[in-house]
């Protein structure tokens, strides 16, 4: 189903390069782009144990999938050459303000100006990222959930100035990756995160407390209501310095005290202990390479 017309993906680490693989396998032009090789390295390396994991939970949708087919479709760079084609941005880089005016100022400058832009954004606003751009009526909210080729749910954000036609073209494009968007307002954190985060520190002050171990905690969420993962175990998924970034977004945004952040958390990230990502974080995952 190409069609001639690329997207760029922004950032190359495990949600950008989940995101390059579902848009490929699903007939897109991709541009994987991050300004770190090893990072694209990584990237490719990903790609080829999430083909494992998507035929192993999801063969229906993935099973005719080929991992060469997937990768001639993804153009690896770190420079922002050859941008006259890319009809959609998504934008996946760290959740620090700077970086994204950094990142979007440039873009604005080399996009096509009916180039729509796609914001995977735990908590930071569309409305603030859409004043970035010449038009931003292209700015959109995509809030993409782990692992991006399974979750078939995504979280989009409607800006102060974002248009319809930015919306429509934002569905059109999660429908063609058999996705449903759920249209929400624009507000720190949105829904997702604005009530997350503040799970995921909550059991983290239980386990600073001493009140129980991690382990507990998670049991009881997945045993007692049935969630497929706890919380502790969901922070340690999306790492604990996107968890704590967003923590600080969150009590700067709001100025309540509820989001301010518990120490253990602060201490741990300061310790390297990110999750899944550094090999350990609440709970071991053993050695990354």
């Amino acid at each position: 189903m190409s069609t001639g017309k690329q997207v760029l993906v922004v950032g190359a680490g495990t949600m950008g390069a989940d995101l390059a693989f579902d848009l490929s396998a699903h007939g897109h032009s991709v541009i994987l782009k991050d300004i770190h090789e090893d990072a694209l390295v990584r990237a490719k390396k990903r790609m080829g144990e999430l083909l494992r994991l998507v035929l192993l939970m999801d063969r229906a949708r993935f099973g005719g999938a080929k991992l060469d087919a997937i990768m001639s479709r993804i153009r690896f760079t770190t420079s922002y050459e050859g941008l006259e084609d890319v009809h959609f941005v998504i934008e996946n880089v760290v959740e620090d303000l700077a970086v994204k005016r950094e990142v979007y100022t440039e873009l604005g400058r080399l996009c096509r100006e009916d180039t729509v832009f796609g914001v995977n954004t735990s908590c930071v606003s569309i409305t603030t990222i859409g004043s970035f751009l010449p038009r931003p009526d292209r700015a959109i909210g995509m809030h993409l959930l782990n692992p991006v080729p399974l979750k078939r749910l995504v979280e989009v954000i409607v800006g102060h100035h974002t248009s319809a036609e930015t919306v429509d073209r934002a569905k059109a494009l999660l429908d063609s990756l058999g996705k449903e968007a759920v249209v929400v307002q624009d507000s720190p954190g949105f829904v997702t995160n604005r009530i997350l985060m503040l799970t995921i520190n909550e059991a983290a002050f239980v386990v600073h407390d001493r009140i129980a171990e991690p382990a507990q905690v998670d049991r009881i969420f997945t045993e007692g209501f049935s969630h497929k993962m706890g919380p502790l175990a969901t922070g340690d998924l999306i790492g604990l310095d996107t968890i704590l970034k967003s923590l600080i977004v969150l009590y700067e945004s709001f100025k309540d005290p509820k989001f301010r952040p518990c120490p253990l958390l602060v201490r741990m990230v300061d310790a390297g202990l990110l999750g899944r990502k550094s090999g350990k974080g609440f709970f071991d995952y053993g050695k990354v390479p």
